[in-house]
């Protein structure tokens, strides 16, 4: 027993005096100021700008399909990369670009709804994106009227 309280003792008294080099001393200039400038590029981000966010197809025809193009902007410092675009149902589908916008740049969000359902109508889509929000939303609206009723497009 005395042994193993020795053996722990010294390697205890090996290790607290081996460590006398200053850590700051190792830190080299160049990781420091990498870090400092990743730590300053982690809080640019995109920003996604509608020129509308709410689009109303007016009196439609139930099962008439329609589409909306919504534009937008990347107003922010870092490119904007949508990673998603979902609706609340299945009757509306979102198609948007793939490729990163960069700042200034601009792009388009089509939404396609496909007339179904009856009477007032509202679909949401989310946008997944890279903004410090991460997502954004457009409203598509429209008052869908049996195949029966006058319909007029809007």
């Amino acid at each position: 027993m005395k042994k193993v309280f020795l053996a722990v003792g010294l390697v205890a008294a090996v290790a607290f005096t081996s460590c006398k080099d200053n850590a700051s001393d190792k830190v080299k200039g160049e990781n420091v100021e990498m870090a400092a400038t990743r730590d300053a590029d982690a809080t640019v981000f995109p920003t996604m700008e509608f020129e509308e966010s709410a689009y109303d197809f007016g009196n439609i025809a139930r099962g008439t399909a329609v589409e909306h193009v919504f534009k937008f902007k990347n107003t922010g410092k870092a490119p904007l990369v949508i990673v998603d675009a979902t609706s609340t149902c299945g009757c509306t589908v979102p198609s948007y670009p793939k490729e990163p916008i960069q700042p200034g740049e601009t792009g388009e969000l089509l939404v396609k709804y496909n007339g179904s359902g009856l009477n007032a109508v509202t679909k949401i889509v989310t946008v997944k994106s890279n903004t410090e929000k991460g997502s954004e939303t457009v409203k598509i609206t429209a008052f869908v009227q049996s195949a029966e009723g006058p319909a007029v497009n809007g």
